[in-house]
């Protein structure tokens, strides 16, 4: 017998694709007495779907899966909502790339099914902690799967910093700014700053600066039991904003500082039978077919 009793669905219903599969999902999980919850602020653009909205901070509550329809970002601002509970879940794609979320449309239901049933692999990532320190001692803390990305604020205007890690100086950079990333996140932004793909089972940090002034400052791999800190220089202007995942937590001046580290909490992520990392990088990274075709 199936231990789901409810289910989330964590999806932008505006999107008509999304929503017609959210829809889909819904009337079968309910055909098997499976309770469907969605956030609140989704209710009215699907008023007559079968699911219960409630608010952001209620929708971790006594749910014992998600279900993330839509891109790679769907599937990390569901990670959010869900990291302190680290309820597993399930990624469809209904976006571009779709690194996070390798469930077919076509392969929805069977794929819900078999997470239902226990049938799914289960991925554990670690989560990546962020702690920005203003200069006058105001804190802000976030958390992040992919990566916390530290961006110029001003369009043309170099970021003037410095990197630590674990109380050792590395370097001083001008450029656009620094990206942190996970395993997990290797391929996302990191990996348009030349950063390298990690295979998901080294827990380890990328650091990458972007578009950096000096041709030799190069991406990094760290152990992800360091701390990573940039501190920000004495410049004119020098002004960046932080993110942990596309979501804004603050903004660093001189004076202020940036902590990251592993987090205690962790994701699990549900994988459809006879998932294979590799396979998904030559699908989406077209890797091999140019000499597949030539020997057809």
């Amino acid at each position: 017998m199936s231990l789901i009793r409810r289910c989330a669905l964590v999806t932008r219903f505006a999107d008509a694709r999304v929503a017609e599969s959210a829809a889909l999902l819904a009337r079968h999980l309910g055909e098997r007495q499976i309770e469907v919850l969605a956030l609140e602020s989704e209710a009215e653009r699907l008023p007559d779907l079968a699911v219960r909205f409630v608010p952001d901070d209620t929708l971790a509550d006594d749910t014992d899966l998600v279900i993330a329809i839509g891109g790679d970002g769907t599937l990390l601002h569901a990670a959010g909502l869900f990291a302190r509970t680290d309820t597993p879940l399930l990624g469809v794609n209904r976006g571009r790339l779709g690194f996070l979320t390798d469930v077919m449309p076509e392969d929805m239901l069977a794929s819900v099914d078999d997470a239902i049933e226990g049938r799914c692999a289960r991925d554990s990532r670690p989560l990546l902690s962020a702690e920005l320190t203003t200069a006058d001692g105001q804190r802000k803390a976030g958390l992040a799967l992919n990566d916390i990305v530290l961006q110029t604020s001003q369009i043309g205007r170099l970021v003037d910093y410095e990197t630590w890690i674990n109380g050792r100086f590395v370097n001083a950079h001008g450029g656009d700014g620094l990206v942190v990333a996970s395993a997990t996140g290797s391929t996302a932004y990191a990996l348009s700053c030349g950063g390298p793909i990690v295979d998901p089972e080294l827990e380890v940090f990328v650091v990458a600066p972007i578009c950096p002034h000096t041709l030799s400052d190069r991406p990094i791999v760290v152990g992800a039991k360091s701390i990573v800190e940039v501190r920000m220089l004495d410049r004119p202007d020098s002004i960046a904003e932080v993110a942990c995942d596309g979501h804004p937590l603050g903004r660093l001046a001189p004076g202020g500082t940036l902590a990251i580290r592993p987090a205690a909490q962790r994701v699990t992520l549900l994988h459809p039978a006879g998932y294979d990392y590799f396979r998904l990088l030559r699908s989406k990274l077209n890797w091999g077919r140019r000499s597949f075709d030539a020997l057809r």
